[in-house]
């Protein structure tokens, strides 16, 4: 079993690499709650399988999957996907799995943040979620990498890293009273700093309209690389996204990063805006302790939430009116990697997209 740590990540010279940089591999959890994914989350399931097949092409992909799923998911799932049988209560390892820092030497560890389904009795999406917030230690262990156990609330979507020492975030989830009430925004950006390696927070305002995390900023704008910003962008001023992308753009026109930069902010379309059919939703089974999902709810659809793997960015297709145009700005940024565009509007029905569902391990050898 590895080992798990008592002193913070910073103090042992560790930090949380940018997604841009080296991967071991990519770690990912199977679909199967009836209350959150349709039909018995088969349609889910495609929409992973193609996510992790297109991953697999670039770097490894480890999969957790229940015992009950473990025949279905390794029919389904490409020989080269490595199977780890888990317990988990759903499927988001973005917010449910480690973030992996490193050192100067290339040894790897992991912050194990502690996990309430995005607002435990207060909001949150589900309940129990006892299995989801034992997730990071599984997957630490799998690999013998040190843990890091945070006395902190936070899911990995949250946040995004530049690599160089600044942090994205939102101030709709980080100072959601349902995370962490007893802690300031300034003992919020202190945890982050201890934990991350981080110098500097940029906080935006609100998330994606409608976004069931509260907000989380991986729905809203990324790190494309130091300096440069990613924005989900709306032109519609009687939209509700648009008063929310405008103050964004707004702070981060203001702001600098830990390098003392001003940022670079490229605007990338909204598709739709998108909403869940009476279809859909009948076939969401109902259950006590589960989200609602009804028919005509307005989707939380962001192109930003596309992740970067070795060589290879996989971005969600949601709109034929708009995957296009935002293949194309993806594409020129970057450029040194292959842009793939998978259908994945079965995943945003569930409450998410492509980053949520995938948690990168950076190089380096556990120690």
């Amino acid at each position: 079993m590895a080992s798990t740590l008592t002193t913070l990540p910073r103090d042992d010279g560790f930090r949380m690499p940018a997604e841009w940089e080296p991967h071991a591999g990519t770690w990912m959890i199977w679909p199967e709650r009836p209350d959150n994914w349709r039909l018995g989350a088969k349609p889910a399931q495609q929409a992973f399988a193609a996510v992790a097949a297109a991953i697999a092409e670039a770097e490894p992909v480890t999969m957790l999957v229940s015992a009950g799923q473990w025949e279905n998911a390794r029919q389904r799932l490409p020989a080269a996907v490595r199977l780890i049988e888990a317990s988990t209560n759903d499927a988001w390892c973005r917010d449910t799995g480690p973030s992996f820092v490193t050192d100067a030497d290339g040894r790897l560890r992991g912050n194990d943040w502690r996990f309430n389904a995005w607002g435990g009795f207060d909001g949150g999406l589900y309940a129990p979620w006892d299995q989801d917030d034992r997730v990071a230690a599984k997957i630490l262990d799998a690999e013998r990498a040190p843990r890091y156990r945070a006395p902190f609330i936070l899911e990995g979507g949250a946040i995004h890293i530049d690599g160089e020492g600044t942090l994205l975030t939102t101030e709709e989830c980080l100072l959601n009273p349902n995370r962490n009430p007893g802690l300031s925004r300034a003992e919020i950006e202190a945890e982050l700093r201890a934990r991350l390696g981080i110098e500097k927070t940029i906080w935006l305002g609100a998330g994606l309209f409608n976004d069931e995390t509260d907000g989380h900023i991986d729905n809203l704008a990324c790190f494309v690389r130091p300096g440069v910003v990613a924005l989900t962008w709306c032109d519609d001023p009687d939209d509700p996204q648009y008063a929310i992308s405008h103050d964004a753009h707004r702070r981060l026109s203001a702001a600098t990063d830990a390098r003392g930069r001003t940022l670079e902010i490229v605007k990338l379309p909204m598709p739709g805006p998108l909403f869940m059919t009476d279809e859909e939703a009948s076939g969401i089974d109902a259950t006590e302790g589960s989200a609602v999902r009804l028919g005509g709810a307005r989707l939380a659809a962001s192109y930003a939430n596309y992740y970067i793997a070795n060589g290879l960015v996989v971005m969600p297709l949601l709109d034929p009116r708009t995957d296009r145009q935002a293949i194309e700005i993806l594409s020129a940024l970057h450029p040194d990697r292959r842009v793939v565009g998978v259908a994945a509007r079965e995943i945003l029905l569930g409450g998410g997209n492509i980053h949520c569902i995938t948690q990168q391990q950076p190089a380096g050898r556990p120690g």
